[in-house]
Formats: C-alpha cells, structure tokens, sequence
C-alpha cells in the first residue's frame, strides 16, 4: 500500500482576503508545509501585466510556476478566463510525472469562463497511473448542473473504471449535489465525508461556514484528513485549504 498526500486550495490570484495585499511569496510557503505530493489549486494567474509591473517578483512569472518552484518538478496550467491584462484557471503541482494533460472549457455562459484541468500522472509504485482532474465550477445552479455532467461524461469517456481517481477544486456547490451525482454516476466519495463524516467548511476562510471546496476519490482510501483555515491561513486567500492523505493500492 502506498501513501500519498495531496491538497486543494482557491488561492484567490495571489491576493489575501479583501484583495488588500498580494501573498505569493507567503503562500508558496504555506503550500510548502502542507507536504503534498500533489497540489490542486483554482484562480491561478497565469499572467498579470498590471501586476507584474505593480508588485514584488513573483509576480512576474505564471503564478503556478512560482509557487511550484524547487519542490513540485512537473505542473500543468489549464487558461479558463481571459481578459485584456492576462488570464486565470487552474493548475496542479506534482511531485510525480505528469504523463499528459488537458483541459476542458466546460464555461456554461459567457459571463464565467470554468474549465477542467486533466492530468495523467504516473506514480513511482508499479507504474500505476493516477488520474487528477482539478475544477472550479460555476456560482449559478443550472450552470453547475451542466458542468457537473460535463465532468461525469469526460470521466466515463477518458478513465479507465479501474484507473485510481481523483477530483478536487472549488465546487461553488451549496446544495451538495456534488457528492451524490458523483456517488451514483461514478462511485466516488467525497475525502472529508469519509474521513470526518461531513464535508470541510472552507469559506470564508476568517470563519468558515460553506462547504465549497471538496475532494472525491475512487480507488483510494482515506487515511486522514485536515483543514487549513486557522492563522496564518486566513491571511493569504479568501478560502481555507483542504489536504488528505489517502492510500493507494500497489500492483
């Protein structure tokens, strides 16, 4: 049995609560504490002109490199929202290669640009290939819906039934229908509901009351789960981060 650790975490484009600072440099971190083989992250800037004049020299490179930097050796970056100064989506850091990857524009109007970013990432016990697919979804119902059957047909179409698996992101969801389409479409269980027995309360990350951010797992067990909402963690984005360690049958 293998142990692997990962996270999730909205970081907000860098920007603490309030959008009053830019936090790079302490996020990076913060990330880096948590240990994670494999780190999920929503609202990532992958270029800023403004801010790359404006702020400190983190800024001037993809957000997802910098905070990837001398400990995550392999990362993918899926561009969602595009706007005159750059664009933001989301990545994932791994320590493991990422063999390939894609990301899938799953926008349900024009108004907010969602995509799901991919990634087939090989583990070092037997070869197994793990699939990660990280996700910040929309905040209106009907276009979660849409999205959420987006992700289950990509799933069905891509993913071996065998093949461990992994989704992990900002789910916006209030309702938790996440967890029960994904159960019954999929067989996936949600890290916290297993392991704590009610999902993680991640925002807002001062005093976190909703239930947003989430990781489902088919084909791994949970070991142990954790928050990360307490200082200094409500200082660097407007949402807590979620990490697990889960356990991954050696072939």
């Amino acid at each position: 049995m293998f142990t692997l650790k990962i996270a999730t975490y909205n970081i907000h484009k860098g920007f603490s609560q309030f959008n009053r600072r830019m936090v790079l440099h302490e996020l990076r971190e913060r990330l880096r504490e948590l240990d994670a083989d494999i780190v999920f992250l929503q609202e990532v800037q992958g270029a800023n002109s403004r801010l790359a004049l404006r702020h400190q020299s983190g800024a001037a490179h993809p957000q997802h490199e910098f905070l990837a930097h001398e400990i995550w050796p392999h990362h993918a970056y899926g561009k969602n929202a595009v706007y005159d100064a750059g664009h933001h989506g989301n990545a994932i850091l791994s320590r493991y290669p990422i063999l390939k990857w894609d990301n899938q524009d799953i926008s349900a109007h024009r108004f907010e640009s969602r995509g799901v970013l991919h990634c087939e990432i090989e583990m070092a016990q037997g070869g197994t290939i793990l699939h990660c697919l990280c996700v910040h979804l929309g905040l209106f119902a009907r276009g979660r819906g849409q999205q959420m059957g987006e992700l289950v047909e990509r799933i069905r179409r891509v993913v071996p039934d065998t093949a461990p698996l992994i989704i992990a992101g900002d789910f916006n969801d209030w309702r938790n229908h996440a967890s029960r389409l994904l159960a019954q479409e999929l067989k996936m269980h949600e890290v916290f509901e297993v392991g704590a027995g009610r999902l993680a309360r991640s925002f807002p990350a001062g005093l976190p009351i909703l239930r947003m951010d989430r990781i489902y797992v088919r084909g791994l067990g949970v070991q142990q789960v954790a928050i990360h909402a307490m200082y200094p963690w409500n200082r660097i984005s407007d949402h807590a981060a979620l990490s697990a360690t889960l356990t991954l049958p050696v072939a």
